[in-house]
């Protein structure tokens, strides 16, 4: 009786080490999700680019903490906040310069113009990124180190490392603050506006080319949130870590539902769990592969996704 409670003990611990993985790995995938979501709800095209701009930002948050040692800071607080402010804002240029110069002056072309363009741009980022940084994996020291043991159950312990806490609570604050935008504020009104009806939004005063530009500029800041999570988080970045979590998060917003922000946010929680388990219980081999059966089994029985709603033909 007692080995069987140990075990049960050990079992229930490893699923609950899991689950906080899991939980953190979603919230970034989700926050990589909300930027793709963003652009298809206003202009209707997946920007495939946005996995680079990702990764752009994890490596602007890697230099500017090579360039803060260099200046001889060393309290982590401060150095994480210039690492954010820093990231957002040369990844949120990046997004702008992305916009004008690769889809705007094919934003009335034929449907598939623009994702030609995006996926040129992807690959264009890609090789930019590599002949600037090299191709060789560039490592981060731990910069946020320590946590605390959350439970002890027949010889396992389910760890909560601070930068965990740190993911989960910024990607809940960057949520919330990020839905009160959209929701109250003149921009916000605008963007919901252009999704509704672009033709429209225009006769009646909205600057569209401005708010698409804006959203770009809003989805690569969180774009490089997220790179600086997984700078933070896994410590080893290179020049291509932007295609596979770029296609993970685009199937987290289809699997949440395109257009949603919540979807977004959900989709990705969701695909990061499916990751850690499948991980944590079957081959890690196969983990990938698990995510994207999950995809086809929901678009094939619900193919607006889990928060999506059904697209309305205007006549």
């Amino acid at each position: 009786m007692a080995a069987g409670s140990a075990y049960l003990g050990r079992r229930m611990a490893y699923f609950l080490q899991q689950l906080i993985n899991g939980l953190t790995l979603g919230a970034i995938y989700g926050l990589i999700a909300i930027g793709y979501t963003m652009v298809y709800g206003i202009i209707g095209m997946i920007n495939f680019a946005h996995g680079e701009i990702y990764m752009i930002g994890a490596f602007v948050a890697l230099i500017t903490f090579l360039v803060l040692g260099m200046v001889g800071v060393s309290y982590v607080p401060l150095a994480l906040l210039v690492m954010l402010l820093a990231t957002m804002l040369f990844t949120a240029a990046y997004g702008w310069t992305v916009e004008r110069l690769a889809y705007r002056p094919l934003r009335h072309s034929f449907r598939l113009a623009p994702l030609i363009s995006a996926i040129g741009m992807s690959i264009f980022l890609q090789n930019y990124v590599q002949l600037l940084q090299g191709a060789r994996v560039k490592a981060l020291p731990p910069v946020v180190q320590g946590g605390f043991t959350l439970m002890q159950s027949g010889g396992f312990s389910v760890e909560v490392s601070w930068l965990q806490i740190f993911i989960l609570l910024l990607t809940l604050a960057l949520m919330a603050g990020f839905s009160l935008f959209i929701a109250a504020t003149p921009l916000g009104r605008a963007q919901r506006a252009c999704e509704q009806d672009m033709t429209m939004a225009a006769l009646l005063g909205v600057d569209v080319d401005r708010t698409i530009s804006t959203t770009f500029v809003i989805g690569a800041a969180l774009a490089a949130v997220a790179g600086l999570m997984v700078t933070l988080y896994y410590g080893v970045i290179d020049f291509f870590i932007g295609f596979l979590a770029g296609i993970k998060a685009f199937t987290a917003a289809v699997l949440g539902g395109i257009g949603s922000l919540p979807g977004a946010m959900l989709g990705g929680l969701l695909i990061g769990l499916i990751e850690a388990f499948w991980s944590g219980y079957f081959s890690v081999e196969y983990k990938d592969v698990s995510v994207f059966v999950i995809l086809v089994l929901v678009l094939i029985f619900r193919p607006t996704g889990l928060l999506g709603r059904p697209d309305v033909e205007k006549v």
